[in-house]
């Protein structure tokens, strides 16, 4: 786990607060949120800079319905998690009581595979978020999150990887690829042959190459 970063975190990192109480006091907060359990409980970091010098956090409850964006000052952050990190110290391997999981099973099974090709990769969602805190949000349903982070267009033989894993796995998988614009869904661009919703720091928007992006035409 690293301390505080100089540089902001990403969107899919988790953070911790310091004092959950002052970093979110100027937060209308639903009732579902406990201050208390945020003392080890992080929060997800969202893609929104409409309040420049802050960063864009989401809060998570127990059921799919309880999610809350808001803000928080950086130095409010008192640790951040990455999901690169997660993957990289295997962090699956430390909590054997959720390897009954069929996302965690698939997570060890493509892990090496997803190494031993160079991809650089990690885990998110509602496994990044389990793996990271003592809080377990997935079920025997859940699908796996996965984030690739490409600062340049995959590679013909990662595209081919992450493709046969999409469609040969048992658990769904949903990977995100960051590019240093925004993030898009993996499959969206499979399907498409290219054209993909890429999430930006100011919204969505269409876009024929997501690592030269331009709103398309039509």
């Amino acid at each position: 786990m690293s301390p505080h970063p100089l540089a902001p975190p990403a969107p899919h990192d988790l953070v911790w607060l310091d004092d959950p109480a002052s970093a979110l006091a100027r937060a209308a907060l639903p009732a579902w949120v406990s201050l208390p359990a945020l003392d080890d409980t992080p929060l997800v970091v969202r893609r929104d800079r409409r309040r420049p010098g802050e960063i864009p956090v989401g809060l998570r409850g127990r059921t799919r319905a309880e999610r809350f964006g808001t803000w928080i000052a950086p130095s409010a952050i008192r640790m951040v998690v990455t999901p690169m990190e997660l993957a990289a110290r295997r962090a699956w391997r430390l909590r054997p009581e959720l390897m009954a999981l069929p996302a965690i099973r698939l997570l060890d099974a493509i892990a090496d595979r997803l190494d031993d090709a160079g991809i650089h990769w990690g885990v998110a969602g509602s496994a990044g978020f389990s793996l990271a805190c003592a809080r377990n949000v997935l079920h025997a349903d859940s699908d796996l999150d996965l984030l690739v982070n490409a600062d340049r267009p995959l590679a013909a033989s990662h595209l081919k990887l992450l493709a046969e894993l999409q469609r040969a796995a048992p658990v769904r998988i949903d990977i995100q690829v960051a590019t240093p614009y925004g993030g898009f869904a993996l499959l969206e661009r499979l399907r498409s042959g290219g054209r993909v919703l890429l999430k930006t720091d100011h919204g969505p928007y269409l876009c024929d190459d997501p690592w030269q992006p331009s709103p398309c035409k039509s």
